[in-house]
Parts: structure tokens; sequence; C-alpha cells
């Protein structure tokens, strides 16, 4: 029995093999055989199967077609050429079918939609823009033939011709022509005709600029128009009694010079400036009042006399500090500063800026108030005891320092 199994396993296999090769072989044969010479090109099916047209039609059979009789009786028109025939679209008989259905032909100006929907009709832009350029009504010049050789503009006035170098006589881009002289000697004018343009409206361009920094240390732009701060400042000379004169403008480079320099001769109370001396005029506002209210009446106070004269030992001069070279500018160069040397009273003493023995109590006094009350006046004063170029005058300046510093020594 074990060996009855065995058999019969591969035998049902074998038998389930050549069934199948039998139900396909005769359906699917290939034209020629494999291994003779003749190429295969395909598999074709060796049964001829039924027609497929004729498929089709068992498929999805046709509407019937109405008899001759029927299509009569239907008032159908009917084509001789067979019975239960329709007509063909171009023959008589179609067209009198179209006719009796209604026409059905389009109107050459095309089908107005909007007069069938009672709407009034939508002008579009592009068709607007074509009637303006067409009656030249544009505000804007179209520009046509853009990408070829003939550029021309298409509505909107007419350019007017150019003229014609041999009209004018002459090249219109080159100036007239000097007056032409014949042969007589004489010289004939000749007239050049006058282009005719219409007039150009020029519009101005408004451009901001950013103002160029000036350099701090460059010497101030003189207009030689006297400023309000100078005139301001020559209504209080002559309200403090000073005796001046205005000089023309000093200018030694750009580090040494005075714009509107004034000449000191005299002060209120008939005191004289001798010799006169080159100041700008907001240092010599300064000595008018130190001298009015403070030296003056010190002078009385102590000798019971006013002062008569005062002698400067300098104004304006163009030099360093100390006159000493590499060191910087000194006030002097900008008429900024005076030296006082001596001081004459009108009871004929003459009280010399020297550093004062033990006993002169009353000059000591004096200088002393001098140095104090001068520096109310003034932002530099130096004098005896500051340092060996002030032992024998006094120093005044209006020098201006970032920290409102005063320096009195």
């Amino acid at each position: 029995m074990a060996y009855v199994s065995l058999l019969h396993r591969p035998f049902t296999a074998l038998l389930l093999s050549a069934s199948l090769v039998a139900c396909t072989t005769d359906i699917l044969s290939p034209p020629a055989r494999i291994d003779s010479d003749s190429r295969v090109g395909a598999i074709r099916p060796s049964r001829v199967l039924p027609n497929p047209e004729q498929e089709l039609t068992a498929a999805y059979p046709a509407a019937p077609v109405p008899s001759f009789s029927e299509a009569s009786d239907a008032g159908l028109p009917v084509d001789p050429a067979g019975p239960g025939a329709l007509p063909m679209i171009d023959s008589e008989p179609a067209a009198t079918m179209t006719a009796s259905a209604g026409p059905m032909s389009i109107p050459p100006e095309g089908v107005n939609m909007d007069a069938m929907l009672g709407v009034e009709p939508v002008v579009g832009l592009a068709e607007e823009q074509s009637d303006q350029i067409a009656e030249a009504a544009t505000a804007q010049p179209v520009v046509g033939g853009i990408g070829g050789d003939t550029v021309r503009q298409l509505g909107g006035p007419a350019a007017p011709p150019a003229p014609q170098q041999a009209d004018l006589g002459y090249d219109p881009d080159l100036p007239p022509l000097a007056p032409a002289r014949s042969s007589t000697g004489s010289v004939e004018t000749t007239r050049s005709p006058v282009k005719q343009r219409g007039p150009r409206r020029i519009e101005e361009q408004q451009v901001a600029f950013l103002p160029r920094a000036r350099n701090p240390l460059a010497a101030p732009d003189y207009t030689g128009r006297m400023p309000a701060s100078e005139i301001a400042c020559r209504q209080q000379l002559k309200k403090l009694g000073v005796v001046y004169r205005d000089l023309p403008r000093i200018h030694d480079g750009p580090s040494c010079g005075i714009d509107y320099p004034v000449e000191l001769s005299g002060l209120s109370g008939n005191i004289d400036v001798k010799p006169a001396v080159k100041l700008n005029c907001q240092v010599t506002a300064a000595f008018a009042k130190w001298v009015k209210y403070e030296l003056a009446p010190s002078s009385r106070y102590r000798y019971w006399s006013g002062v008569k004269t005062i002698r400067p030992l300098g104004g304006y001069s163009c030099r360093t500090m100390n006159s000493r070279r590499g060191n910087p500018m000194s006030e002097h160069a900008r008429g900024n500063a005076i030296d006082v040397g001596k001081f004459v009273l009108k009871n004929g003493k003459k009280i010399d800026v020297r550093k004062k023995g033990l006993f002169a109590f009353r000059e000591r006094g004096l200088l002393k108030a001098v140095r104090a009350d001068s520096c109310k006046y003034f932002n530099t004063v130096l004098g005896p005891g500051s340092d060996r170029h002030h032992k024998d005058h006094f120093h005044f300046d209006l020098r201006t320092r970032k920290s409102g510093y005063r320096h009195c020594d």
C-alpha cells in the first residue's frame, strides 16, 4: 500500500499537466514550426473567432428603423433610396426638414448675447483705447512698430515735419554762419531762419544738499559785512565811554588776524590809553568795564586820586604763547588779549606792575585788588609771580575753555 500511494502522486501531477496542455494547444498555436527556418512573429489563435462586427451588433443592437409606411404616416420625408432610410444632410429633403423646423443661420454681425439677455453692452478697455486712438482723442502718445525699423506714433496730434537742411540753407545743430563777404568787399547779411518751437515748460528740480561741516579750527568766513554781534558790541563801547576807531580787517594767515578790529585810545573818566592798541571788540569791552568799575574806584580809595593814563605793553601780535617756538598760538594772535605794564594816577603817581617790597603797602594792595577783581571780567589773568614771562606786566584775555574754568594767578 505504501508503494501504491507513492506512485499515485506523480501520476496525478502528470495527468493534470497533460489536460492543461490539451486545452491550450487547440486555441493557440504558432503559425509555423518553432524549429523550422521561418521566423515566428506572433502567436495567433488557430481557431477562427467570429466576426467582431457581428459580436458588436449582437451586443449592441441598433434601434429599429421605421419603415417607409411608418415614416410616411408620421409626416417625415423619406429618402427614396431605400425604404426606411433617413435623408442625407446635404440632400434636398434635409434642407426642407430644416426650413420647416425654423431658421438656423448665424447673422453676419454675430450673436449678440447682450441684446438677447436685454442688458447694456459692456465696452472693454482694449476696445475703448482702440476707439480713442482711432479718433485721435488719447491723452498719451501711442507708439506702433516697436521692434521694427519704422517706429511711428499712433493717435495724438501729428508732429510737425522737421525742416530739411536744404530748405533752411544751414545745419540747425550748428551756430549761425558768419556774414559772407561778396566779391566787391561788402558784407552780405543773411537772415538765418528762426526755428519755430512750441513753448517748453521746464520744471524746476529741487535737490536737497547736506551742509558741509566746517573745520572748527579754521577761520570764520569773512563776508565784509559787519554781523549783528559786532554792531551790538560797538554800541556797548559807546555807552561805556570808550574812545576807539574801526580798522580794516587784519589777516596774517590762517592763525593770525582780526576780522573787525578796533583801535583803543581812551576810556571812561578821561583815561588815556597810550600807546593805542589794536584789539577785537569783545576784549575791549571787558577791559573798559574792569577799568570803570574796579581799577578807578580802587585807586581813588587808596590814593585819593583817579587813573590818568594806562600804558599797555601789547595788544594784537601774531606770535605763539610766550613767544616760544613750538607753543600754541597766543590769544594776542587774534587780538583777544591785552598786556598792561604801568598805571599813572592823576596826582602824578606811577605804579609799575612789579613785585613790591615789604613796605609798599598801598601799591601791593592795589596790585592785589587788580588781580582779584579782574578775574570777574576776564578768563585768564597772569602777573608778577605767575611765571618769569609775566614778572613786569599783567596779562588779560578772553580765552574760552570747554569746562568754563577761569585761570587767575
